[in-house]
């Protein structure tokens, strides 16, 4: 007698064969079955109309917090992922001790989204090896699978405390980080993850740890992966927002070939307004395999918005100047943000050719509100910041600034979404 019957759903077994209607019969937690059967079942269901198929595995999360307080993984089993890997961006809770949970608890909060207060409140902080980590994660009962990446971030903050945001390592500290990513591989860490992209900075606004590495500490830290078969390396730089560099390139596939693992990077899109910008990012795995390295891209299978505001300042503290601005208190901010003079050096840090990539961001006529907050512009919801700027008889910088500053600094903008013109 099967265990389990699922009858009917449409199979799509990621093989890459045709999907098909078919039984699939399970009996211990196995598939042993998949078409008609004549054995009966304990549990059946009726899945006509549904899809069935493999759990999806996300190389790409940040539930390292989460599954602490959250061991459904929620909402990702929601939408067919049964497996998710952690500790991506460099940006990993262990291996570190309670001495660093300040930092790296203000780091994460600022870099993904991740509440202070949750953190605060949901991470005991009371390991210090990433093995005391995964013991904590999996005795809380986990329903999904979950492995965890040996973040960089992590590693270096834990070797030179408050330099690792100062200065390049020593040999003698680049050794030291080694052995701790060396520990954490032979605890079950599933790899090593950095982060050089700009827009990555810490709870107090400068660059976040790894962003102060050499290529040489890069290269010594990816060199352990090769002791550990089955692990991987993952990478963020600034061409993953838009074109990747020789350099990046260069360092991607140095990497991969000194960890003789594979390298992704997060995160590949399509873009309707450049139908070119993915194959030119896609050349950098044709330009690595020429070498015989491994570098693989990750990608959404849907399209992807960016949504900005200026009190969390998330992206826009990374432009040219914006920094120390960004971080004020939001009071002193909104007072900064009214003034004339510091609009202007905004302006300029924005639009400068140091902004690179991030200018991609701050075309501020073709931007959309795409949430204010006060009465008195709640009628600019919706609407292009060009458009109201022309109505106002402003630029559109001082106009967004004006709502900004009136919305307590919750305006949300985006840049629009251009739709690909069809044939």
């Amino acid at each position: 007698m099967l265990d389990l019957l699922i009858k009917g759903g449409t199979v799509v077994d990621g093989t890459g064969a045709p999907a098909r209607v078919a039984d699939v019969g399970v009996r211990h937690g196995r598939i042993v079955s998949l078409g008609p059967t004549g054995e009966s079942a304990r549990r059946t269901i009726d899945a006509d109309g549904l899809v069935v198929a493999p759990g999806f595995v996300d190389l790409h999360t940040h539930y390292d917090a989460q599954l602490l307080w959250d061991n459904t993984a929620s909402p990702s089993p929601l939408h067919g992922v049964t497996t998710v890997f952690g500790g991506n961006c460099g940006f990993a809770l262990a291996p570190a001790g309670p001495e660093h949970a300040d930092y790296l608890a203000r780091l994460m909060a600022r870099v993904e989204g991740i509440p202070l207060a949750a953190l605060e409140a949901g991470v005991p902080w009371d390991w210090t090896t990433f093995a005391g980590y995964a013991d904590k994660v999996e005795g809380g009962g986990l329903s999904v699978n979950a492995g965890f990446l040996a973040g960089h971030s992590s590693i270096r903050r834990i070797v030179m405390g408050e330099d690792a945001v100062e200065r390049e390592a020593s040999d003698a500290e680049i050794d030291a980080m080694a052995s701790v990513l060396r520990a954490a591989l032979a605890a079950g860490a599933m790899g090593f993850s950095s982060s050089q992209a700009p827009t990555h900075n810490d709870g107090d606004g400068r660059p976040v740890p790894s962003r102060h590495a050499s290529k040489a500490e890069l290269v010594r830290l990816a060199s352990v992966l090769r002791d550990f078969p089955g692990t991987q390396l993952e990478l963020i730089v600034a061409g993953c927002l838009g074109a990747f560099s020789p350099d990046e390139v260069e360092l991607m596939t140095d990497l991969s070939l000194a960890a003789q693992r594979p390298l992704n990077w997060n995160i590949l899109t399509v873009n309707p307004g450049d139908p070119e910008a993915h194959l030119r990012q896609l050349d950098a795995s044709t330009k690595a395999a020429e070498r015989g390295a491994r570098v693989v891209a990750l990608t959404l299978p849907q399209g992807t918005g960016v949504r900005l505001n200026f009190l969390s300042g998330f992206v826009l503290d990374g432009l040219p100047g914006w920094r120390e601005t960004m971080h004020l208190p939001p009071a002193d901010r909104m007072r900064a943000l009214a003034d004339p003079g510091v609009r202007a050096r905004l302006l300029a840090g924005a639009t400068s050719p140091e902004a690179g990539v991030l200018r991609g961001v701050t075309n501020w006529p073709d931007m959309l509100f795409v949430e204010t907050f006060a009465p008195e512009t709640r009628a600019f919801e919706g609407r292009v910041i060009g458009d109201v700027a022309r109505e106002q008889g402003k630029e559109p910088f001082d106009a967004l600034l004006d709502i900004v500053v009136t919305d307590d600094l919750r305006t949300a903008i985006s840049p629009q979404r251009r739709e690909e013109p069809r044939s």
